[in-house]
């Protein structure tokens, strides 16, 4: 491929299908362009289940292109049936733009407004989609769509063919998703949409309505759906998702779910997840016996992007210094209690299952019966133990140690 950025998308296992590659190869391989990739709102952080579309965003950064980042605003009202088995539940608009707000952050940490020719442009779908007439709009829009098409397409025949109900409002979704490709062209000259491959037949009806009614061309570009090798979901842990939001995810934990990347898994994401140059990076694949030093690698190159290279290191640090006995480590996550309730005494079950270090207090007891329970690196035996200042070490701090990769410091408040 010409392209640049066509050639590193194959390269790292982006790129799953195209609606002309030839053609979008010649045409970007010679000029910039503007892309877009549209995120839902419907949580108030996005995890790490959308960081392969934000990787390809800083991608086309990289070689040149303008990303446009589309937060639905409109589309969120109404849901994605896409990959759902379900009606989404409804979200209050005043929530949605709450959702924005913050999401709109993590974009702010990894995405680089520093060149003028390549500097983010945000877009909110709500602008377009909540001054729509409705009759004008089916005349216009509506009236270039089949429902013979639109019953192939598998976000809505799989929730057919499995008997389970799909509302009018979500089986409107995939054409407000092509009007805003048309709506982005016609701002914006974006030729180009990126995303998943659940968004495949959404991606094609953008292309398609704007090569009808503006007769010009427009391409869609999807990757594919990252699946573990465990079979379960990216982003998801038995602790629930891995929120990029710090608030809501700490860097420490966030470092230790790259480190935690099964053997077999860590090659791929080494290519979807880190910037290293890709020949450097098959170098360091083929040359590296200890499939652990590739972990590390991932966890600090992935961890960098998003948290910066010094939370990085300490990270590393902190779990050396943890998973070896010879320290708290500064970067633990940490649990803030306060002292009145310490000095009463808390149960060790109703500590872990409060604090969201086990799920529940069945759970907890379960850990204590397998050894899994720690506190102070002493593992705890009964499960009436109470917690209290007597606990408190050094540092007036508290180290509570869930198996072998779990470690979490009881602050006193």
């Amino acid at each position: 491929m010409k392209s640049t950025f066509l050639r590193e998308m194959q390269e790292r296992g982006y790129l799953n299908q195209c609606t002309d590659l030839d053609k979008l190869d010649s045409i970007i391989s010679k000029k910039s362009i503007s892309a877009y990739i549209g995120f839902d709102c419907t949580a108030n952080s996005l995890h790490v289940g959308s960081l392969l579309q934000i990787m390809i965003l800083r991608l086309l950064q990289k070689h040149g292109h303008r990303p446009i980042v589309l937060l639905g605003g409109g589309t969120t009202l109404i849901g994605d049936p896409s990959g759902k088995d379900s009606t989404r539940k409804i979200l209050k608009q005043k929530d949605i733009k709450k959702n924005i707000k913050n999401i709109k952050k993590i974009f702010e940490k990894l995405l680089n407004f520093k060149s003028k020719n390549t500097k983010p442009i945000f877009v909110d779908n709500y602008t377009w989609l909540g001054k729509l007439n409705y009759i004008d709009f089916l005349r216009k829009i509506g009236s270039q769509f089949t429902l013979n098409k639109m019953l192939t397409f598998e976000s809505v025949k799989s929730r057919l063919d499995r008997e389970q109900s799909l509302s009018y409002m979500e089986f409107n979704y995939m054409i407000l998703q092509a009007f805003d490709f048309y709506k982005l062209y016609e701002r914006e000259k974006c030729i180009l949409q990126l995303g998943g491959s659940d968004q495949w037949g959404n991606i094609v009806n953008g292309v398609d309505l704007i090569r009808r009614i503006q007769k010009k061309d427009a391409f869609g570009l999807t990757s594919p759906l990252i699946t573990l090798s465990s079979g379960a979901k990216m982003g998801k842990t038995e602790k629930g998702a891995v929120w990029l939001n710090e608030k809501l995810f700490s860097p420490y934990d966030y470092w230790q779910f790259w480190r935690n990347t099964s053997d077999e898994d860590v090659k791929k994401f080494l290519k979807y997840f880190t910037e290293i140059e890709i020949n450097d990076l098959s170098n360091k694949i083929d040359n590296e016996e200890d499939i652990n030093k590739l972990k590390i690698l991932l966890a600090n190159e992935a961890t960098k992007i998003l948290h910066g290279e010094k939370v990085a290191k300490d990270s590393e640090k902190t779990a050396v210094e943890t998973f070896h006995g010879s320290g708290l480590g500064k970067n633990l996550p940490e649990i803030k209690i306060d002292n009145s309730r310490l000095k009463n005494g808390i149960n060790i079950l109703d500590l872990l299952s409060s604090n969201n270090i086990v799920s529940s207090k069945s759970e907890a007891r379960r850990a204590i019966q397998g050894n899994a329970i720690k506190v102070n690196d002493k593992l705890v035996l009964n499960e009436k133990k109470m917690i209290n200042q007597d606990d408190l070490n050094t540092n007036k701090n508290i180290k509570i140690s869930n198996g072998k990769k779990k470690h979490f410091i009881i602050k006193v408040i």
